[in-house]
């Protein structure tokens, strides 16, 4: 078995970690809503979630995972590119979802990519249109959601009004799992091609796929497509709940109805971006949606935690381009160098990872910071507010981040 075998293997459980992290990462997508409003109980969320995630599988193309395998072009030494890329991606997103920040998998992908491929092969070594096509979805999906969001608020406030329902109604809450699963569905069909493609762009940089028939779509193998959709939903499935703790409670207060009219935003903007092959960021779409639905319904929003979120959004690219730099030159040193630098960045950051999910919160810390079915039960202002008033169980959270011993 020779050493590029070799190394394209390694490289592709390395890339499936990545989708592992995407599914923890952002689960909050479409969970952090129906555990906010106790549509569901909160440890049967993140399976709900993980099953649509893979259903995604049988049903949609590669569209996307072909806008990502042509972002670096497969002559700018392809093996290290793609290691650079993934441990860029991988630590930004577990650095984020340490602090609870919702960032964007795809920013961190793209952003690793780009670093590595700069270092690589400077400016040539970039498909700068594929770079335009993920930067115009990625910028845009935010502001469609946040407005659908905002406006299916008074669609529910229109239904709510002529049936007479409340806002805790099973009905909303039935409409809220609908929509939780189309968000789900499409969390898993635009996310998990962004790893079917990181894996299409070394097979082909290695000479283990190629272009087809029509000379510009990338050939994805069976195997990736399903390795790549197991690996998101094994992802989601354990859960990521710092960061469904920061969606669900700490934006706005989300009653059944509000939590409907987010994951409508949501799912409209990941199924517009998927159909377009756009390589969206579904977390973007996800908490913009949550932010539109907080202000439509007249809660309001906390734009302390908003603030620090769109801080988080605006850093990734560079962060991520910069470790994918760092890492691709660390590779470039002489052999037995570069084996023991990058081997110490892997395994001090590995080391650090293990300990970070092993010193987390779990679904049993969640469920009881979740608000009452008597306050979800109260009716909504359904004027829009901007500030959210100060709730219960935000008071307990930012005690709970002032104390020396909080996780």
């Amino acid at each position: 078995m020779d050493m590029l075998l070799l190394a394209v293997i390694a490289l592709c459980v390395l890339a499936l970690i990545f989708d592992f992290t995407n599914g923890f990462h952002d689960a909050a997508n479409s969970v952090a809503t129906v555990v906010a409003t106790r549509a569901l109980p909160v440890r049967w969320a993140p399976p709900f979630s993980a099953f649509f995630n893979f259903l995604a599988y049988f049903v949609v193309g590669t569209a996307v995972a072909n806008t990502i395998a042509k972002t670096v072009k497969t002559d700018a030494d392809g093996v290290a590119v793609i290691f650079a890329a993934l441990f860029s991606a991988i630590a930004w997103n577990f650095i984020t979802w340490r602090f609870g920040m919702p960032s964007s998998s795809s920013h961190a992908i793209i952003g690793g990519l780009v670093g590595a491929g700069l270092a690589a092969g400077g400016l040539d070594a970039i498909d700068w249109a594929s770079v335009q096509k993920a930067g115009l979805g990625i910028v845009l999906s935010p502001a469609v959601a946040f407005a659908i969001a905002f406006l299916a608020m008074y669609l529910v406030f229109g239904l709510q009004r002529a049936f007479k329902m409340h806002d805790n109604h099973p009905v909303f809450k039935g409409l809220q799992l609908i929509s939780a699963a189309g968000v789900s569905f499409g969390h898993g069909a635009n996310d998990a091609q962004k790893t079917m493609g990181v894996i299409a762009a070394l097979l082909m940089g290695a000479g283990y796929t190629s272009i087809g028939a029509d000379g510009s779509t990338v050939i994805v193998p069976e195997w990736v497509a399903l390795g790549a959709y197991s690996a998101i939903a094994l992802g989601t499935l354990w859960g990521g709940w710092k960061i469904i703790e920061t969606l669900g409670l700490r934006i706005t207060t989300l009653h059944a109805t509000s939590g409907t009219a987010a994951n409508i935003g949501a799912t409209t903007a990941m199924f517009g971006a998927t159909s377009m092959g756009m390589p969206i960021s579904t977390t973007h779409a996800a908490a913009s949606s949550i932010v539109g639905a907080g202000v439509g319904s007249g809660k309001g929003v906390s734009w302390s935690v908003v603030g620090r979120m769109l801080l988080t959004w605006v850093i990734t690219i560079p962060a991520a381009c910069l470790i994918g730099f760092a890492m691709f030159h660390l590779t470039q040193l002489p052999l037995v160098l570069a084996w023991i630098t990058v081997g110490a960045c892997v395994l001090a950051f590995g080391s650090w990872a293990i300990w970070a999910m092993l010193h987390t919160i779990h679904a049993e810390d969640i469920e009881a910071e979740l608000p009452s079915e008597q306050v979800l039960a109260e009716p909504l202002p359904m004027t829009p507010h901007l500030v959210m008033h100060e709730e219960p169980q935000t008071a307990v959270l930012e005690a709970r981040d002032r104390s020396p011993v909080a996780s």
